[in-house]
């Protein structure tokens, strides 16, 4: 995985720009560390940093290749998993390879195909291909989104980049916000709407979307959405393609030249991606797997059973460990980690986000990184099989908003009078779902309440899964860690979007298709083990330094929240014990103290990105 970063500018020459490219490089670093390097030459400059998992002398960047009187020059940041089948079919017309990374297969395939090369990709990905010739510079992103690509433009100016704060190094974006980006942060932060950068005319280039951009302007195109139809096959068959479709989905993603691991939770999605993992080491005579889960200092003392979690992790993933023979490591995180990480992880997602789920999985894979670079992880499974509670709960089923944040009232008291007239919040959340509940493929004569099950998929899948694939992406890169996410597989995810419902709640299990197809890999209790969430730390210490902290901040004359928070409110919370665990801020693991760091983050992300609003 890499970092990239480009400047586009038709009417000037770009050559001597090596100081603001590598301005915007060095924000990146930590998403590339092993190299890096820029290209600047006549309207086109390049930022590239890189984080070397596959041919280390031959997948240098940027790239450049010349072929009938043009040169093509390439960033990217990603892995193709059908590298191989792709360099049979350019070798066949008449493409020269020079070393065997995935690097080169994307330049040449969009050297031969133009945009269009994104649809034969089976990988996770944001690019920038400029074709020097036709000043043409074409930028792509992969279907589901796991890798960021942002975009501005400023006047003749189009600037790229993985990472918002490369942006902002560069003299023509300013750290403006107005309206619509605060009504995102304070409304439906840590959410965002697809295609949203937050800060003023920045922009997200959108999943399973490509640009273009040349003297004529720019103008964006879909390429990839989901689409509805019935579906084709029977239960016996539909089983069987799905194991099919995994274990296909893992060999692949498994390919690296460097070590690679598995992220256990002791969960059915994780297990499943380290047993077939654990087959694959088996199959090729790699050894033994290695994997890794995170837990808390005193998580069996605080412990206590909900809805959402019905028992600790620790055990399940000792069983399935055992049972699959692989090297365990645990990491154990304490309270002041937590807390030391916490504006790490803010820099690291370049927005306030969500707290010490955050910071964990920041210092959880800082631990990783020390023995690999590489890792698998079972995200995205309960978007794609209707694995959340929301999925089977009467009040998120019949509910007119977001199913992860429905407490819009208690939300609201939160913010002040002043900040819900300037982002009209209310107004915003309801037409930001209308929005999504528009864009929902249909199934004609879908039983309504299948429909409105097809409704909740697609918000957890467009609007609630990209929250969690940046948290992984962002908190990974940030230490130099690759995490791949198979269930994000493109073929997985349209096959899964169009099985019936009542097989995703196969003998009564939410994911029972899912368990079906994968219940010979690990013990039955596993199996059908209802879904634990990620964990997060429920040791009353976290609560009490959050409580501290945010304190601290509204002491201060010069906090830039002062004007946007309700203080009666907020003192009310910090002052009072009972109420302390009450607010259900957003999705199962964000409660009261998850929303002091929330308001902590916001309060230094004002200050050290010197955040204006603009109203």
């Amino acid at each position: 995985m890499c970092g990239i970063a480009g400047w586009i500018n038709f009417e000037r020459d770009l050559r001597f720009e090596d100081r603001t490219m590598l301005a915007m490089a060095e924000p990146m670093v930590c998403r590339g560390p092993d190299d890096g390097a820029t290209w600047l030459e006549g309207h086109a400059a390049f930022s590239h940093r890189r984080l070397i998992v596959v041919d280390p002398l031959g997948g240098a960047q940027p790239m450049v290749r010349r072929v009938g009187g043009h040169r093509f020059v390439l960033v990217y940041n990603g892995e193709l998993y059908n590298t191989s089948e792709l360099r049979q079919e350019l070798v066949a017309l008449n493409h020269v390879f020079y070393g065997h990374s995935d690097t080169e297969v994307v330049l040449q395939a969009f050297i031969e195909w133009g945009p269009s090369a994104v649809e034969r990709f089976n990988g996770i990905f944001a690019i920038g291909v400029y074709d020097e010739c036709r000043q043409t510079l074409w930028l792509a992103r992969d279907r589901m989104g796991v890798k960021p690509l942002f975009w501005a433009r400023r006047g003749p100016d189009l600037l790229f980049a993985s990472d918002v704060r490369a942006l902002l190094a560069h003299p023509q974006v300013e750290p403006e916000i107005d309206a619509e980006g605060m009504a995102e942060i304070f409304g439906l932060g840590p959410a965002r709407t697809p295609g949203h950068g937050i800060f003023r005319n920045v922009s997200e280039l959108k999943p399973g979307h490509w640009l273009e951009y040349s003297p004529k302007g720019v103008s964006e195109h879909t390429y990839w959405e989901l689409v509805s139809h019935d579906h084709p096959d029977d239960l016996a068959t539909t089983t069987r393609h799905l194991r099919e479709l995994l274990e296909d989905t893992v060999a692949r993603q498994l390919v690296a030249d460097v070590p690679v691991v598995t992220l256990l939770s002791g969960g059915l999605d994780s297990s499943i991606v380290t047993a077939l993992a654990a087959q694959t080491f088996a199959q090729q005579g790699r050894g033994p797997l290695h994997t890794y889960s995170i837990d808390f200092v005193d998580m069996d003392r605080y412990f206590r059973s909900d809805g959402f979690q019905t028992n600790l992790d620790a055990p399940w993933v000792q069983m399935v460990s055992k049972a699959l023979g692989t090297h365990h490591h645990q990491v154990v995180l304490d309270t002041p980690e937590l807390v030391s990480d916490l504006l790490l992880a803010l820099h690291a997602r370049n927005f306030p986000g969500m707290a010490d789920v955050d910071s964990s999985l920041l210092t959880f894979c800082r631990e990783i990184k020390r023995d690999a670079t590489v890792a698998l992880s079972g995200e995205a499974a309960d978007e794609i099989f209707g694995g959340y509670p929301w999925f089977h709960m009467e009040g998120a089923l019949s509910a007119t908003t977001f199913p992860w944040a429905r407490t819009l009232d208690r939300r609201l008291e939160v913010w002040s009078p002043r900040l819900r007239a300037l982002a009209h919040l209310e107004e915003y959340i309801h037409d930001r779902y209308s929005q999504a509940i528009t864009e929902v493929p249909r199934l004609a004569a879908e039983p309504r309440d299948q429909a409105r099950l097809r409704e909740i998929a697609y918000l957890s899948i467009t609007r609630f899964m990209p929250t969690l694939l940046d948290r992984k992406d962002r908190m990974s890169m940030e230490v130099g860690l690759e995490v791949r996410v198979p269930y994000c597989d493109h073929r997985l995810v349209e096959y899964a979007w169009n099985i019936p419902w009542p097989w995703k709640r196969l003998e009564g299990h939410a994911k029972g298709i899912l368990r079906k197809a994968c219940a010979d890999l690990l013990p039955a209790s596993v199996v059908w083990r209802q879904k634990s969430p990620y964990p997060s730390t429920v040791n009353p210490s976290y609560r009490e330094a959050m409580r501290s902290w945010l304190r601290q901040v509204l002491s201060e004359e010069d906090s830039p929240l002062h004007p946007w928070i309700n203080h009666a409110y907020l003192q009310t919370l910090t002052e009072g014990e009972a109420e302390i665990a009450d607010i259900p801020w957003f999705g199962q693991l964000m409660g009261t103290p998850q929303l002091f760091a929330f308001l902590i983050q916001l309060d230094h992300w004002f200050r050290a990105y010197k955040v204006r609003v603009r109203s």
